[in-house]
């Protein structure tokens, strides 16, 4: 009898276990974009090969500071985020373009109000791209966010409605450079930033340096030359007391650091936007060629 009450009970706990789940060793979370959503999968498969299982996801979640919140109320353990974004969003800072300053101000001010740390870059700077036609680059001579101030023709410009809110977006553009803007601003969604620009409703888009198209279609990104937009050098955030203590966690994270370029995340964002293929497999691809298994 004693036997049949240990095995009901044995049974019992097991079907709990499997009602309520056991809770993930890691949560890795994203903000809403194929970028975050793809870097997000990229960090949760590496951990799953690390850590052999134990990690779950809550990717797609809208936008800085809900993210923010998520990894504050420990919904979430890490998720990738950009310097900039927290220099001048969270952080309410401006007024310095150096990376290696911005990434340390950013460390050190995070891990001392929020007890949440910054890992070191993964290897590429989204920063915002001012882009024009390689055509008219290659016409009105333009190399620089300056050669456009310069040119009395002006632009037509399209911009996702974030860049016209954000302080470090639009705002910032017009103070450094004093643009000659015709036609107003055409504010519009992200994904209708390079059709808009080829069929020439706009004459210059506020995109991004990640952009897939930017690897595959004749569009010239004019430097930024007065360096009017901050670093967004792309890195991952973890709570504090997540990592300390988890040297195996530490360990598997670091080695994402550094492997990752600028045109390597425009050919991966473009398999994924322009190619329509699967986040999960572009993950698994990239996580094969880069890092041994």
């Amino acid at each position: 009898m004693a036997g049949k009450k240990i095995c009901s009970l044995l049974a019992l706990t097991i079907w709990l276990a499997g009602c309520h789940g056991v809770k993930p060793a890691v949560t890795v979370g994203s903000k809403n974009f194929t970028e975050q959503n793809l870097l997000g999968e990229i960090i949760a498969q590496h951990l799953e090969n690390r850590l052999h299982g134990g990690v779950a996801r809550k990717l797609n979640i809208s936008g800085t500071m809900l993210a923010q919140s998520a990894l504050l109320n420990a919904e979430i353990d890490l998720y990738p985020e950009y310097t900039g974004t927290a220099f001048t969003n969270v952080l309410k800072h401006s007024g310095v373009s150096d990376p290696g300053v911005v990434f340390e101000r950013v460390r050190a001010e995070y891990l001392e109000q929020m007890n949440l740390t910054w890992l070191s870059p993964l290897g590429f700077d989204n920063t915002f791209a001012m882009a024009v036609r390689g055509s008219d680059a290659k016409a009105r001579n333009l190399e620089t966010l300056s050669d456009a101030a310069a040119d009395p023709k002006g632009f037509s410009l399209g911009a996702g409605y974030e860049f016209m809110e954000r302080p470090d977006g639009f705002g910032t553009l017009n103070q450094t450079y004093n643009m000659h803007w015709i036609g107003g601003t055409k504010s519009m969604d992200l994904g209708l930033l390079y059709t808009a620009l080829q069929q020439s409703q706009v004459s210059m888009i506020a995109g991004s340096a990640t952009d897939g198209p930017l690897s595959v279609l004749d569009i010239k990104v004019l430097q930024d030359d007065k360096h009017a937009f901050p670093p967004y050098q792309a890195c991952i955030v973890i709570r504090t007391e997540k990592l300390n203590g988890n040297p195996q966690l530490r360990a598997a994270l670091a080695e994402l650091s550094g492997k990752f370029t600028t045109e390597k995340m425009r050919q991966l964002n473009y398999r994924v936007d322009g190619q329509h293929q699967p986040i999960v497999q572009v993950a698994r691809d990239f996580l094969q060629s880069v890092i041994e298994q």
